[in-house]
């Protein structure tokens, strides 16, 4: 599973996301994640790919895209 598949079963299945709204462009508000969604967010990424975004800052205002890229700048880290 790639890493964008793995943050959208995330989003899914975590946090209720209709999987025909998550793609790149698309605000992490416009998915109804506010700051501490962001935060649990991140936390299960770390869990789940076993990587370390402690130094990752996500605002509401980012992109899906913008998540999978930072998650796979750290990944490939």
């Amino acid at each position: 599973m790639s890493t964008s598949e793995e943050i959208s079963a995330l989003l899914v299945t975590r946090f209720g996301t209709d999987p025909g709204a998550i793609s790149p462009e698309v605000p992490l508000r416009q998915l109804r994640l506010d700051s501490l969604a962001l935060e649990e967010l991140r936390l299960l990424i770390e869990d789940r790919l076993d990587i370390d975004l402690e130094d990752v800052v996500l605002s509401s205002r980012d992109t899906v895209g913008h998540l999978v890229a930072a998650v796979c700048s750290k990944a490939g880290a």
